[in-house]
């Protein structure tokens, strides 16, 4: 199946069928790394000489052999379903015998707030400024990190999602505390986009066929990346060398070292910031149709596993916001008694009201856009420029 080179014919048949439809590179390396395992389990047998049979033996190894997640046989069933339908033009039927991973019943590791506290307190550099996206506005790892400078409305307090799970689009609240950091953020990131113009590394990856439609819109700032990487990267699709947004494994691993050096023994990560965010909004009483909107869950039934976090039904909400904690609520004081006053929250439209989201007081250190420990500066260096946190290179997806 491999030519001379060492490259599989039939392999770039699948990946040219995926690009047409524009999946992700993500996707694409996900379903042509399974289905290379799919022919290498039968012996390098031709996926046409073989059909529903040896796909439910494959996927009955994973989850008895290999005791596989139910998420990872659904991949691995998702890429062989492609496979047949899309490239060999012929759709699996039943896969008779087929052994389903089991789904236990599972409650999200959620943190309280002085966890959240001290987790954020042990970030610094664009780590912290993703973390805080995630818990002050439900946020996922990747959607955080694809963030495009078009997408901070700061007018109305509101973050654009583009292109979220699902390819679905939604608008979610911004806390006014994160409002100065971002601003101090894009000023870095205008700064670095006018050295890269400056090399005619300025070009930044647009989804599906925008750059043919908008030859020009790769070079605009609007389309540049909020979180950019550190160094330019070779675009594995187009081969053009560009500066991609930063990988999200270095955001991971800073997250990971914070909640140990919080001494928080859960097994909490990046997405635990989004459990808590939903959960601490519930708590203080906010509809459950409001919190579904800001994760942008399709169905409700998705967000309701909070309440059973918080043992609390539907009915117990409260009809209005908890105040902010004494602590936030005597530094926004202080703040304004400076001549920077905290301006009200207008929020995304369909929210149900303005709110203040119940972000802990660590979350903007010393209430403004630079935050310290022990005299060094955590987000911004003297120079304008991210300073504080591990190297973060690229990733493309």
């Amino acid at each position: 199946m491999s030519d001379a080179r060492g490259r599989s014919p039939f392999m770039d048949e699948v990946r040219a069928a995926i690009r047409v439809r524009h999946y992700s590179i993500r996707t694409e390396h996900a379903y042509l790394d399974w289905i290379r395992r799919f022919i290498l389990f039968h012996g390098k047998r031709h996926p046409r000489d073989m059909g529903e049979p040896e796909v439910a033996a494959f996927l009955t190894h994973l989850a008895v052999e290999r005791r596989v997640a139910p998420a990872t046989q659904n991949q691995a069933l998702n890429a062989l379903v492609f496979l047949y339908r899309r490239v060999l033009e012929r759709p699996l039927g039943d896969l008779e015998g087929l052994v389903r991973a089991a789904r236990p019943a599972k409650l999200p590791v959620v943190l309280t707030q002085a966890e959240v506290g001290r987790v954020l307190a042990g970030l610094s550099g664009t780590a912290w400024l993703v973390a805080c996206l995630q818990y002050g506005s439900g946020l996922r790892l990747m959607e955080s990190v694809r963030l495009r400078v078009k997408d901070l409305d700061f007018a109305h307090r509101a973050v654009l999602v583009r292109h979220g799970k699902g390819g679905k689009d939604r608008v979610v609240t911004l806390p006014d505390e994160l409002i100065e950091p971002l601003r101090r953020q894009l000023a870095h990131r205008r700064n670095l986009f006018e050295q890269d113009r400056r090399a005619g590394l300025d070009s930044v990856y647009l989804p599906h066929a925008l750059d043919r439609k908008y030859p020009g819109a790769a070079r605009e700032w609007g389309w540049q990346y909020v979180f950019p990487a550190d160094h330019p990267s070779v675009d594995p699709r187009s081969g053009l060398r560009r500066r991609h947004h930063v990988g999200e494994t270095a955001i991971q691993r800073a997250v990971r070292g914070a909640v140990r050096a919080a001494g928080i023994e859960r097994p909490a990560s990046c997405h635990t910031l989004r459990h808590s965010f939903a959960t601490h909004l519930l708590e203080r009483g906010a509809d459950i149709r409001t919190v579904q909107e800001q994760l942008g869950h399709a169905d409700v039934r998705t967000t309701q596993i909070y309440t059973h976090v918080i043992e609390r039904g539907g009915r117990a909400c409260a009809a209005r916001w908890a105040t902010c904690s004494r602590a936030t609520r005597s530094r926004t004081a202080e703040r304004g008694a400076r001549g920077r006053g905290a301006r009200p929250l207008a929020g995304p439209a369909g929210c149900r009201a303005g709110w203040s989201l119940p972000l802990p007081c660590r979350l903007s250190p010393g209430c403004g856009s630079r935050g310290s420990r022990g005299g060094r500066d955590l987000l911004w260096g003297d120079d304008g420029t991210v300073g504080g946190g591990a190297h973060v290179g690229a990733r493309w997806q």
